[in-house]
């Protein structure tokens, strides 16, 4: 008897085709990567090009609406995120840094007028990368402040500049990427603590591998460790019918020390950590 779930697999009497690339993923992944394609393909006021299409600034939020990576690109946006949230190959994604199934929002910040040009002259360029630079910076330094634990998964930290205030990096285009009547399911605390566990044991597994790693990516297991716990201790918490723990509890930086500061070490030492994935 020919299967009747979701996907048959080619039984006897179910005759065989070939089915098309797009329908085998999981109806969650689908669902996912269209509304991250719409997202991609918005339109900027003002401009031919989508969003997807520009030069600028991303970053990624999970279901708590916690910041936890952010980076950049002068190719596009969509060339760059969709490498991150299709599983395809990137540093980040293949260290396990980022799971691309935690990520439940996106922020967009394009700006197409710092991509390099052609006839730039390389007094241009250079200020352009500056200025790009400028915009990750700050993305990721109020990414910080907001995040309550004081770090996010970024194995390689931008290079410092001078912080741009909200006002001036200006408002981000928001876009959800959790399908209609598939966040209860895949938000619940079980699990998302099985991924996140999944996902820093294979991390723990590339430096186990590897060896010689950078301290970035032994920051990043540190990171995901405390998220995993204040996680898995919320769960206990609600299981036992009290209150979770105190959110001061899992500051990272009692762990790794604070970021922001390590800025100042690396301006003062001309240290660089240019994120090149």
């Amino acid at each position: 008897m020919g299967s009747q779930g979701v996907a048959t697999y080619n039984e006897p009497d179910d005759g065989f085709t070939v089915p098309d690339r797009s329908a085998l993923p999981t109806a969650f992944v689908q669902g996912f990567r269209k509304l991250l394609d719409q997202a991609l393909r918005t339109k900027v006021p003002g401009q031919k090009k989508s969003i997807g299409a520009s030069a600028g600034i991303y970053a990624f939020y999970d279901y708590d609406d916690e910041p936890i990576y952010v980076g950049q690109t002068v190719e596009t946006l969509g060339t760059r995120v969709g490498r991150h949230m299709r599983g395809q190959r990137t540093d980040t994604v293949a260290y396990h840094v980022l799971d691309p199934m935690e990520v439940a929002t996106l922020h967009l910040y394009p700006a197409e007028h710092l991509r390099p040009a052609k006839g730039d002259s390389d007094e241009v360029k250079a200020q352009k990368k500056a200025a790009v630079n400028a915009m990750e910076y700050s993305v990721y330094y109020h990414a910080i402040r907001e995040s309550k634990y004081g770090s996010i998964l970024n194995e390689k930290i931008p290079q410092p500049t001078p912080v741009m205030t909200p006002e001036e990096l200006g408002e981000p285009y928001k876009f959800n990427l959790i399908p209609e009547g598939m966040r209860e399911v895949r938000s619940h605390p079980d699990t998302r603590i099985a991924r996140r566990a999944h996902t820093l044991a294979q991390l723990a597994g590339v430096c186990e591998d590897r060896g010689e790693v950078t301290e970035g990516l032994r920051r990043v297991i540190v990171v995901q460790a405390v998220r995993l716990a204040d996680l898995a201790s919320a769960r206990l918490a609600y299981a036992e019918g009290r209150a979770r723990p105190s959110r001061d509890i899992f500051a990272a930086t009692k762990l790794v020390g604070n970021i922001l500061e390590e800025f100042d070490r690396k301006k003062a030492t001309g240290e660089s950590d240019d994120d090149d994935d």
